[in-house]
């Protein structure tokens, strides 16, 4: 362990005797003065090597030091706030670091130095968190960047990434980016969430639990739809609970978020071209190999482009209980999206050969929904049936309809039940759960 003083015990050459923090200034500036000053004393040998504990206390020793040598008064909070920006600045996101600390909140969006808004209990606020200045703001940008192997400046504007408790980031800097760098991020669940507490946050009945949960037991192909930050990865990951600890899974991401329990996981992540042009592997590219390493399923995390016929094959060549995301407004919203991304392949298929192809893959479709109140709630399950003639036939097991709000603004509503048999019906009597569906059916009407 490093000693006492060896984190300021190191100058390189004397203080730069313009740098002075004089009587008259104001308690702002002395401040800032004396953030100039312990950072020039400070030396980054030693903080690489001194636990973030420990270095706050010596941060805050050295800002006592240097605050007596130049006459500046400090009570013991402006010290500790003082020393732990500092400590952030160095080690972590600098003012971003209370918010990232905060369980209540799931976004953080930064519009520039001094314009940061998060997301806390499914409502937008403005936070007051905020960058020195634009050179400030960069520096964490590209500190997060590097971490993940990526780079981020005005050749290579655009990167998403995350940070290393897997939360999702996404860059966007100047010259795309008009009032500084634009930072968003994602934040990673600290705590795994269940259907237990997914039922208690409002997101969907017991009875619906019930039927995601035999449908991930029977390995059935499930695609989740819904809009940005409407809770698709989350019920991804409470669906994914399901899978036997035995089976071996591959996922395939583009910035990796999933939270798989089991111990048999096989986790890819997508790698963006670099400046030459050159090294880009894509999802397209990930999931073609995922096929040759003996998957039992396969899990990607959203599918986006033509990767979207490669899924099609994997569920349709004996990897049942593959899952995925997609972005749609409603369940069959997402199954013509999925028929889009397959003719972006160029693989010179007809409408009607795809939609088989669909038909053939996918058996439960799965809409979550951020509504209005704040809530993320699941808005329908829905069968995937056969076809006549060019249609894709749907049927809605569930179907959420509103029915009002409460006295504190939040949405009441009410799911209308299907109780027509699934076509699925054999695969859940294969794994003896055709009679678990049923009186999860039957308590989902009363």
């Amino acid at each position: 362990m490093p000693p006492p003083t060896s984190v300021g015990s190191r100058v390189t050459g004397p203080l730069n005797p313009s740098v002075r923090v004089d009587q008259g200034q104001s308690h702002a500036s002395a401040l800032l003065e004396l953030r100039t000053l312990c950072l020039a004393r400070i030396d980054p040998v030693a903080v690489a090597s001194t636990a973030p504990e420990r270095l706050q206390i010596e941060v805050e020793r050295l800002i006592s030091d240097i605050a007596s040598e130049r006459h500046v008064q400090l009570n013991a909070r402006e010290q500790r706030a003082l020393a732990g920006d500092l400590v952030n600045d160095m080690l972590g996101l600098g003012p971003l670091e209370a918010l990232l600390a905060d369980d209540q909140i799931a976004d953080i969006m930064v519009n520039g130095p001094t314009s940061v808004f998060v997301e806390r209990r499914g409502r937008m606020e403005a936070s007051t968190a905020r960058f020195r200045d634009t050179a400030h703001l960069a520096n964490i940008c590209q500190r997060i960047a590097a971490g993940v192997g990526r780079r981020i400046d005005e050749s290579s504007p655009m990167v998403d990434a995350r940070l290393k408790d897997g939360s999702r980031v996404n860059i966007v800097f100047p010259p795309l980016a008009l009032d500084g760098p634009y930072l968003s991020i994602r934040k990673f669940s600290k705590k795994a969430i269940d259907f237990a507490k997914l039922i208690e946050l409002g997101a969907m009945t017991s009875p619906v639990a019930r039927v995601l949960e035999i449908a991930g037991r029977s390995r059935l192909n499930v695609i989740i739809s819904g809009g940005t930050g409407a809770g698709k990865t989350t019920l991804l990951n409470a669906m994914s609970r399901m899978i036997d600890p035995s089976e071996r899974i591959i996922t395939v991401e583009d910035a990796a978020e999933l939270q798989l329990q089991q111990p048999h996981v096989v986790r890819m992540e997508t790698r963006p071209p670099s400046l030459e042009g050159r090294g880009e592997v894509s999802q397209r590219d990930l999931m073609r190999n995922a096929l040759r390493m003996r998957p039992d399923r396969i899990i990607i995390g959203e599918v986006r482009s033509e990767e979207a016929f490669d899924m099609l094959q994997a569920m349709n060549t004996g990897h049942d209980g593959s899952m995925s995301t997609v972005h749609a407004n409603t369940t069959r919203d997402a199954l013509t999206r999925i028929e889009n991304m397959v003719q972006m392949g160029k693989m010179g298929l007809s409408s009607r050969a795809i939609r088989t192809q669909i038909v053939g893959a996918v058996h439960l479709m799965v809409q979550v929904e951020r509504q209005r109140d704040g809530g993320r709630r699941v808005t329908q399950v829905t069968e995937v049936c056969g076809m006549e003639g060019d249609v894709v036939i749907m049927n809605d097991i569930f179907q959420l309809e509103n029915e009002g709000e409460t006295p504190d603004g939040k949405l009441r509503g009410r799911y209308r039940v299907s109780r027509t048999r699934p076509g699925f019906r054999t695969r859940l009597a294969y794994f003896g759960l055709e009679r678990a569906w049923m009186s999860a059916m039957e308590d989902a009407e009363l």
